[in-house]
């Protein structure tokens, strides 16, 4: 899906080719909902060579969600944000196909794991030895620094911003990148969910801290173009407080 996907298993007994499965769901994801490949449906359908009551039933429950999303952050997340004539699904499939393969881990008896995708990841239970997972969020001037740590056993964490691939998340009421803010960091149950938030509330600039301590189940960590970091009551810090700095010049 152009970019590393790396699954970490931390049970006893668990060889690479027991996760032969894993990889093959994430294969077909690619193959059905790739914005790339031309014989995709994704394709197709923007194409309009494929109707819509003709896709596969995953395709139909993906871009379903991404309507509710839509909807839920009043349009801030739109699988039309670069193009009205055009749907790219992509920022809801990376979150969704990873849950979908760790519930297939959970199917195969796995217990304790990390589908890592890019840097957004789902958890699960304990990284052994330790008794949680640590995830680190990159600091947003110094790629070797960390400007935070969440400390998690169950759920995903995933982050949003445009010091790592450049401004690729535009406002899509304005399509234009959004202003005020480095990243934003989303903690959930489920990582489609995470993903989506963590860009709407992105693409609301310095809207979007308010608007994360509305959500239900989810929570933020925001840091702001002028080295603030906000975050909701509830975020998991592994740890004090988190402080950010710009590089020394």
């Amino acid at each position: 899906m152009g970019m590393p996907i790396i699954v970490d298993v931390r049970d006893d007994g668990v060889g690479p080719d027991d996760l032969d499965p894993v990889f093959e769901w994430f294969s077909w994801v690619d193959t059905t909902f790739s914005t790339y490949k031309p014989e995709s449906e994704i394709s197709r359908l923007n194409r309009g060579e494929l109707r819509l009551e003709h896709v596969d039933p995953d395709v139909r429950e993906v871009l379903d969600r991404c309507e509710q999303l839509r909807i839920e952050t009043s349009g801030y997340f739109d699988v039309r944000a670069a193009s009205p004539d055009r749907i790219d699904p992509s920022g809801l499939v990376k979150g969704w196909s990873v849950d979908r393969a760790a519930a297939l881990l959970d199917q195969m008896g796995i217990h304790n794991y990390s589908v890592n995708a890019a840097g957004d990841l789902r958890l699960s239970g304990r990284a052994v030895p330790a008794f949680e997972w640590r995830v680190g969020i990159q600091h947003p001037f110094e790629s070797d620094k960390l400007a935070g740590i969440v400390a998690i056993c169950n759920g995903a964490v995933a982050t949003s911003g445009a010091y790592e691939r450049g401004e690729h998340v535009l406002d899509p009421h304005t399509h234009t990148p959004p202003t005020g803010v480095l990243s934003v960091t989303i903690t959930g149950p489920d990582l489609a969910t995470a993903d989506a938030f963590a860009t709407a509330a992105f693409a609301m600039g310095l809207a979007g801290p308010e608007w994360t301590t509305r959500l239900r189940g989810y929570e933020a960590l925001t840091i702001l173009d002028d080295h603030q970091v906000l975050w909701t009551r509830g975020f998991p810090h592994a740890g004090a407080s988190v402080a950010v700095y710009p590089a020394a010049t």
